[in-house]
């Protein structure tokens, strides 16, 4: 009995644990559309026991995951992407069951309004993202059971997923990609100056 409520509550776990796909859904970011889409890394830092990345592979990566994603948006607002890579560790095999370390990625994100010409976030927003986790990770260690280029894609898409998260929370509680309103009063004296 006890080897059965184990086994659902892994099921359970492992299902709740689904990576994020660029197909997903879109969620609501208003009159988002993307324009540029600027990804730097020069003073990425490998913690010690990594598989090593080169920054140049990190900023193709997230480049390319970032402009799948958001480019499906169609929106008729252009917004800007700043993303810095701060570091990383993509697990190499440990000791299953005993010593199974979890990949990592630190990332700084800022959003541009391109309409406004400024930053919507002062601060560069900092987000944390671990890998996500599946029935044979989870027992044997990522280091084990992917690639080191599955565990990086699977990290970018993680960050992918949290950064749009995150725009349609301040979207919904900030109003941040809400649809702009022309001035009336410029209209005015256009028409009249014609």
């Amino acid at each position: 009995m006890l080897r059965t409520i184990a086994l659902l509550a892994l099921t359970v776990f492992v299902a709740a644990c689904t990576p994020p796909s660029p197909d997903d859904a879109l969620r609501d970011l208003g009159s988002f559309k993307l324009g540029h889409n600027i990804v730097v890394a020069p003073k990425v830092q490998m913690v010690p026991g990594s598989r090593p990345v080169e920054a140049q592979e990190w900023v193709d990566l997230l480049t390319n995951e970032m402009s799948t994603r958001f480019s499906q948006y169609e929106g008729d607002q252009l917004y800007h992407f700043g993303l810095s890579v701060e570091g990383y560790f993509v697990a190499p095999g440990g000791v299953p069951l005993v010593l199974s370390p979890k990949s990592v990625l630190a990332i700084k994100v800022t959003v541009w309004d391109d309409a406004a010409n400024k930053k919507l976030n002062d601060e560069p927003k900092t987000f944390t993202v671990f890998e996500t986790t599946s029935g044979e990770s989870f027992l044997v260690g990522s280091g084990h059971a992917r690639t080191r280029e599955e565990q990086m894609l699977g990290l970018a898409r993680n960050a992918v997923r949290e950064i749009e998260t995150w725009m349609e929370e301040q979207h919904k509680e900030n109003g941040w990609f809400d649809a702009q309103i022309e001035n009336p009063e410029e209209n005015t004296a256009v028409a009249a100056s014609e």
